[in-house]
């Protein structure tokens, strides 16, 4: 099947081309500089940037494809979780092409584009355990098969990619700040200064003295007043404290993970989201799960972010179980995996 994917549910504009199984064009139209001086997405300046991208974004997908609207069997389109105007662009658009052209389309929920993102560059078995951290969610989920996956963990308040963008906003570092954050830390001492951990309480009915549940609102606080009561005058400061945020953050992602891991009992272990593309997480991720016995997979980085790549993987395997959706689906801004 040769399978249209278009991603919006935030404020990237995404089409790709999925076909025999590999994936034939990936376009991402970022619009970062519509929102930097803001720090942070917009959603109204979001969605009239996602009109004024989607159709050009799909013929660029197409035409790398070296492919036209004729010879597409399938559209998947991300339903949600997201913004709500930025999602009903890219499925309105999805579901016109599917109504002109008269072929299936399909509805993709992001977060299992993300779960299922791994596997656009090569096959990993199921079932395995997956963090999935990016700038809207932070959850822990065992992937057990296609279709099949249960929740393990959450954030109860931020999610690790929306602290990274407060964390840069407050350092006056810009948007986004999870890129500008790891460059950053880079050049700094992670070990320079303590900022808290998290350790939550597990929640009633929970087993095990360990909540598999994620909160970074403490550790944004903690560094927007260490901020406050010390000044950032020179590089290396601000080098310091961006390292040992990004040290905070990666030290919680990893103490739940490994700790659901041994929970589970799995020997394979997927990190995706966009957060996944922050150096410090991949290398520490490699190395503490290598100690741990867990084979751990990481998508290449252009598939980390947003992309229709994954909506297209995503699709695909609903198309071929034969599934597809009406063209009165809606977006819906929360969508429970």
């Amino acid at each position: 099947m040769r399978i249209l994917g278009i991603e919006s549910s935030c404020d990237d504009t995404a089409a790709a081309v999925f076909a025999e199984g590999a994936v034939r064009s990936s376009i991402v139209a970022s619009q970062d500089d519509v929102h930097e001086q803001y720090g942070g997405v917009v959603p109204e300046l979001a969605s009239r940037s996602h009109v004024r991208n989607i159709i050009p974004v799909i013929r660029a997908a197409l035409a790398r494809a070296e492919l036209s609207l004729d010879d597409i069997d399938a559209v998947a389109a991300t339903c949600g979780p997201g913004l709500i105007g930025s999602l009903l662009v890219g499925l309105c658009t999805a579901k016109a092409i599917a109504f002109a052209r008269q072929i299936p389309f399909v509805g993709v929920n992001h977060l299992e584009g993300h779960l299922l993102s791994v596997h656009l560059d090569g096959a990993v078995a199921f079932p395995y355990l997956a963090l999935l951290v990016s700038g809207g969610d932070t959850s822990l989920y065992y992937a057990e098969d296609l279709g099949r996956y249960r929740l393990l963990g959450s954030t109860r308040d931020d999610a690790a990619g929306e602290a990274f963008d407060k964390v840069a906003r407050v350092m006056g570092l810009g948007y986004p700040g999870g890129r500008a954050i790891d460059l950053l830390a880079r050049q700094g001492d992670p070990q320079a200064i303590h900022f808290p951990r998290a350790r939550l309480k597990p929640r009633r009915g929970e087993n095990g003295a360990l909540s598999l549940d994620f909160s970074f609102s403490g550790l944004k606080t903690a560094v927007w007043q260490y901020v406050r009561d010390h000044p950032i005058e020179s590089a290396a400061a601000a080098a310091d404290i961006a390292a040992s945020f990004q040290e905070a953050v990666v030290d919680m992602l990893l103490e739940k993970t490994l700790a659901a891991a041994r929970q589970v009992g799995c020997p394979r272990l997927v990190i995706a989201g966009g957060v996944s593309a922050n150096s410090r997480l991949r290398g520490r991720a490699h190395s503490a799960g290598t100690a741990a016995g867990l084979t751990v997979s990481i998508p290449p980085l252009r598939f980390c972010t947003d992309n229709a790549a994954m909506i297209a993987l995503a699709g695909s395997h609903r198309l071929l179980r034969g599934e597809s959706d009406p063209l009165s689906l809606n977006a819906l801004a929360d969508f429970e995996l």
